[in-house]
This record gives structure tokens, sequence and C-alpha cells, in this order.
């Protein structure tokens, strides 16, 4: 897929909690957006004055087409990051864009359930939507510490059924997402992004019931194009970048233990 390299004007900036930020991005110079596959990431500068000089890599969190909008959820991880979710109207970012490989759409005959844990529900958004476009019917499983840290949920059930878990029982469930009941219903494919100790509870469930499972690394990225070597992980194949060759495995692809 072409990547590009362009500049993108701040539509809407939404202060969803002090630790999280919505934004709404549109290409400065009129053209349309680029073709993005679900479970892609797009690499940002940070706004000058955080004095960060490396891009952060950010997962494509929505895409609208109509409106020619592309939507980041980006978390409070730092000087760059805690500049972007201050941006507003009218400030102006330069994105490298769509990199990396994303979800694998399941067949019409499955039943996919998608795991998402803090900002790792980011990616799996825009994959429900485009399910739900393909006549699939997604599920989602999205858990956090608390109520208050729960992020977007309205807009993942406008899409599909939606199970929550919280860590102190505030919402939903009590637990983590791999206690939640939901898991035991008849899932043939399950997607995953979120803290590594998640998914990797996960990614043990799915083995031990013979579920195909792919899960999204957010291993640390620098250059996002397999470049700099730092974001290697460690697969059935060697070592690989996760930026160029992931972010998405499928768990046979990773030398995850049990």
């Amino acid at each position: 897929m072409k990547k590009y390299l362009k500049d993108f004007s701040v539509i809407k900036s939404v202060r969803l909690s002090s630790d999280y930020g919505l934004l709404g991005l549109r290409p400065s110079d009129g053209s349309d957006l680029p073709e993005m596959a679900p479970g892609q990431f797009v690499e940002v500068t940070a706004p000058a004055e955080s004095g960060v000089m490396l891009r952060r890599p950010i997962s494509i969190h929505d895409v609208d087409f109509e409106n020619n909008l592309l939507w980041l959820l980006v978390r409070n991880a730092g000087k760059g990051t805690a500049a972007m979710i201050s941006l507003q109207p009218g400030d102006t970012v330069n994105i490298l864009l769509p990199l990396g490989n994303g979800f694998t759409l399941p067949d019409k005959s499955d039943k996919p359930l998608l795991i998402g844990g803090g900002v790792g529900v980011a990616p799996l958004l825009y994959f429900g939507k485009e399910m739900s476009r393909k006549g699939l019917m997604p599920s989602f499983l999205l858990g956090a510490r608390s109520k208050s840290d729960l992020l977007r949920i309205d807009c993942f059930e406008k899409v599909g059924p939606t199970y929550i878990t919280t860590e102190d029982g505030t919402e939903g469930e009590k637990g983590f997402v791999t206690n939640h009941s939901a898991l035991t219903d008849g899932w043939t494919k399950i997607y995953c992004c979120g803290p590594v100790p998640m998914m990797k509870a996960v990614a043990r469930i799915a083995r031990q019931r013979d579920i195909d499972c792919e899960v999204s690394l957010e291993n640390m990225m620098a250059c996002g194009l397999g470049a700099c070597l730092c974001c290697v992980e460690n697969t059935v194949k060697g070592n690989v970048c996760v930026c160029s060759e992931g972010p998405v495995f499928n768990i046979n692809q990773l030398l995850w233990q049990d």
C-alpha cells in the first residue's frame, strides 16, 4: 500500500480525560484521504513546543471517508503525545501514513470477538466498522481499570454488542477481560490489542480453545519503516520489525509461552 507524507489540519480536538485526547484531522491540501486498512498506524510529528524530535506512532482509530476525516485516539504518554492532545482546530501536524499491516477480515461464517484494553481499544473501532460494512457482525470486549478509564463505549455499542470489564467493578463485570463470562460464547476468531500481559493471557485462552487469534503489538517504534530496528520482536521467522511486518500478528507467529 502506497505511503504518503502529508500535512493535516486539526478539525476537531476533544479532551476525553487528562490522559486521552481525540483528534479529527483532514489533509491540509484538500486531497482525499488515502486508502487505509484497519490495524494500520500513522507516524505523527510532535508539535515543536514539545521538544520531541522523533515521530510518534498512533493507531488509526477511525476513518470517515465521507467527511474526509482521520480520527486518532491519543494517550498522554510523554511530552510528544501530551502536546498532541493539546492541539486545537486550525493547528497543523505532519503525518506519515498508512504504515504496517492490519487485521485479517474473518469469513462470513465466523463469529469474531474484538478485545481491547486501555488505549488498545483504538484500532478496534475502525476494524469493527469495516466488518459491519462487509456484512459481518463484530462483538467487542473492552476492559479498563475503572469506569472513568473506559473510552468511547457509545461508539463501539453503535457497531456491535459490547461487553465491559473493569478491574474495580465500577462498570460491567469485575476483573480482567480474560475473566469475562462472554469469553465462553463460542467465538471462532479473536482480535486483541492492549497491554502485553493482557494479550498474552488472551492468546493463552485462544490456544487452549483452538480459536484463531490475531494481536496488535505496541512495541516502541521510531521510524515506522523498519529502518531503526528499535521495535524488533522475536518470531518463528526470527527477529522482525513490528512496524513493517506487523503491528498485527497471528499468535502462531509469536514465540509467546503459555
